[in-house]
């Protein structure tokens, strides 16, 4: 696994990439793909990083793991290739934006246009071994995951924080709210959604208001 990650994050990170951990995490995922089917591609591990810049980081959005089935991840949470059936959270995401903003429903799960517009799509663990959710779970990367939520808390400000569901809320204890925004509801899946805790939480109205607020363009959502 080749550490292939946009320029702008080599400064935040180089130090970590030599840490103990992150060499024996490296020979993990290594082995891994050389032994079994895992997702995203080689390729595609770092997407959430290379598109979007850390200079570019307006809002954070954190899932736990990547999708397992063939084809869908390709390194943004919640997000799938163009062309692949939307999974039950992504349409639950899909259905809040269009109360929220009356945005028509999407034809492509592909959420690349987001990230482009500085929204960080970051998975707690950035690989999967196929049909096997939370295969490579407390390998090492939850360390480096939260390690960059307590970078952009230290080096950047005014960054919006969407945490949906009971593992992202545990990522608060590494986020100021003196110098950025958390907003906290239910998890999209649907048995999150269908108990109440999702639909109606507004999130994508009321982070285009926080942008604003600070003279940040809106992210089309």
């Amino acid at each position: 696994m080749n550490v292939d990650i946009h320029d702008s994050w080599k400064p935040y990170l180089q130090d970590e990439f030599e840490k103990p951990y992150f060499k024996d995490l490296v020979n993990f995922v290594k082995n891994e793909y050389v032994n079994n089917q895992c997702f995203p591609p080689g390729k595609q591990i770092f997407n959430a990083f290379n598109c979007c810049p850390f200079e570019n980081i307006k809002v954070v959005i954190i899932g736990q793991d990547p999708y397992h089935g063939y084809g869908q991840a390709h390194g943004l949470c919640f997000s799938v290739n163009d062309g692949v059936s939307h999974p039950p959270s992504l349409i639950n995401i899909f259905k809040e934006i269009e109360q929220d903003l009356g945005i028509p429903y999407p034809k492509s799960g592909n959420l690349m246009r987001w990230a482009e517009q500085g929204v960080l799509l970051l998975n707690a663990t950035l690989t999967v071994r196929a049909n096997q959710a939370g295969s490579h779970q407390n390998k090492g990367w939850e360390t480096f995951t939260d390690t960059i939520i307590e970078i952009i808390n230290d080096k950047k400000e005014e960054v919006i924080f969407l945490l949906w569901g009971g593992y992202a809320k545990q990522k608060t204890k590494y986020i100021e709210d003196t110098k950025h925004k958390i907003l906290v509801s239910g998890h999209p899946s649907p048995l999150s959604a269908n108990r109440g805790y999702w639909f109606g939480n507004k999130h994508f109205s009321k982070t285009n208001f926080l942008l604003e607020q600070v003279f940040q363009a809106p992210i089309q959502w």
